[in-house]
């Protein structure tokens, strides 16, 4: 009997010790599990102001000529009132709503209903069914990869218009951008909300689930960690990549259109914005399944912070640059513009070959050569959910062994690029290298507070041989 009893109590001791190391692996993706104040803190503050941040930013253009500062010495000495603003702004429209229907309609046929085709007859395009990474549950989601095709088709059919049909004007988004604003916002906080009910009540995997019991955390970070409708609908594949960066470079071209309209001509700034953010774009879609094993699907939970912030915080504020050319148009000359263009070039090859470094490491297992050699790594462990013990190899050689997180740089020397073809005359395109200074820095911060937990020991072995985050010999 007291063996029995022995037993019982050694295997409820068992049960437990899984459970809490089944927490605390949990717990190294993505979220916290519990709030201190100043995130809290953090998260009101990003929950009532970044809408209004956004409307500033697309505000100051309509009506201050992309002045940041004016606005505000008119409110401060009493030139205008908050109203007077207010009733200037474009309210949402019939119009703009059918356009914006059938625009995230039809981006949702092209992702569900056409399976992709590209990979069929481009060579060395991933595409198709794909497997993402492996889940703190231990699942491993498969994804129906198409962007590619349904940034082509939706390009197409646009210069089809433009150039034959003319059903709308090519100015189209610029001549509605505030009422598609509200929209954008009306669709963001809908999904949001949609994402946090369907993880209380019908969650796609419960084990892929965290509950803080803080509301606001769970509602700007999320609950569920991949929800989806059916098998092929992943909110977050959806909103990452589309409709907001299918429709980046059609903004981008209604800016250069209305250019056109405006003054006749299309500035060489513009030109260089739309080239260098549309190698951006095409980037994202022709990598869209090395995309899948990326910080936003592999450790971020669909929230708020997604799901508003792909549909409005992107689509506006990461096209600043070409919507201050409609409202101040810039003729560089040739030594700025060839500048401009190297730095942008410069920048994506950086990004580009780091991150193809590691995709040819991953790919490989670390049977492959990196600028000619065999490449070095550390190996590391880590436990999933439900206890099962995995393998990962850290690389330390070639860009991997200059910072740990260089692939960064490349993109900041973009960004950079993007507001240098603005000029020097306002701040406001260069809010985008600000933003992402600090995001990118944030990043690297909250990956590895991620990674540290996740690794351990290891990671530490890690930080050892590669001492820079993300500028060699500065940070």
């Amino acid at each position: 009997m007291a063996a029995h009893e022995a037993r019982k109590l050694a295997e409820e001791r068992k049960h437990q010790n899984m459970q809490n190391d089944a927490k605390a692996s949990q717990g190294q993706w993505g979220r916290a599990w519990e709030v201190d104040w100043f995130s809290l803190a953090s998260i009101l503050f990003l929950l009532i102001f970044a809408p209004l941040i956004v409307y500033y930013f697309i505000m100051s253009c309509a009506q201050y000529q992309c002045s940041l500062i004016d606005p505000l010495l008119d409110l401060l000495t009493g030139n205008k009132h908050l109203y007077d603003i207010w009733n200037r702004t474009p309210m949402l429209t019939y119009r703009a709503a059918v356009i914006y229907s059938l625009w995230v309609t039809f981006q949702v046929v092209l992702y569900v209903s056409i399976p992709d085709f590209c990979h069929k007859f481009l060579p060395g395009y991933v595409g198709g069914v794909q497997e993402g990474a492996v889940t703190p549950a231990g699942v491993v989601n498969k994804y129906e990869i198409n962007g590619l095709q349904a940034w082509m088709i939706t390009h197409v059919l646009w210069f089809a218009n433009a150039s034959c049909f003319h059903f709308f004007s090519p100015t189209i988004i610029f001549d509605n951008w505030i009422p598609l604003l509200w929209c954008a916002n009306m669709l963001g906080y809908a999904v949001s909300t949609f994402a946090m009910i369907k993880g209380y009540f019908f969650p796609t995997n419960a084990k892929d689930c965290k509950f803080t019991g803080n509301f606001f955390y769970d509602y700007m970070m999320g609950i569920e960690f991949n929800p989806r409708i059916g098998k092929w609908f992943d909110f977050k594949l959806f909103f990452n990549g589309r409709p907001g960066i299918v429709a980046w470079t059609l903004i981008n071209l209604s800016f250069a259109a209305k250019q056109r309209e405006l003054y006749g001509e299309v500035t060489n700034s513009m030109i260089l914005v739309n080239i260098l953010q549309g190698i951006y774009v095409l980037d994202f879609f022709w990598n869209e399944a090395w995309y899948l094993k990326t910080i936003d699907i592999c450790h971020d939970h669909f929230g708020w912070y997604l799901g508003w912030g792909d549909c409005v915080w992107l689509p506006y504020l990461y096209t600043l640059q070409g919507l201050y050319l409609v409202y101040h148009p810039v003729q560089l000359c040739t030594a700025h513009a060839v500048g401009v263009l190297m730095l942008g070039l410069l920048g994506y090859y950086i990004f580009r070959m780091t991150n193809h470094q590691k995709d040819l490491f991953r790919r490989t297992n670390g049977n492959c050569r990196i600028w000619g050699k065999k490449p070095k790594y550390i190996e590391c462990s880590y436990m999933s959910v439900d206890g099962t013990k995995y393998y990962s190899k850290l690389l330390t050689s070639g860009f991997w062994g200059w910072a740990r997180h260089f692939n960064y740089m490349g993109d900041l020397m973009g960004s950079l690029a993007y507001c240098l073809a603005c000029g020097f005359e306002h701040i406001l395109p260069y809010f985008y290298i600000i933003y992402m200074t600090i995001l990118l820095t944030h990043r690297c911060i909250r990956d590895e507070h991620r990674c540290s937990s996740k690794y351990g020991k290891d990671w530490k072995r890690y930080t050892v041989a590669v001492p820079y985050r993300l500028l060699p010999g500065i940070f």
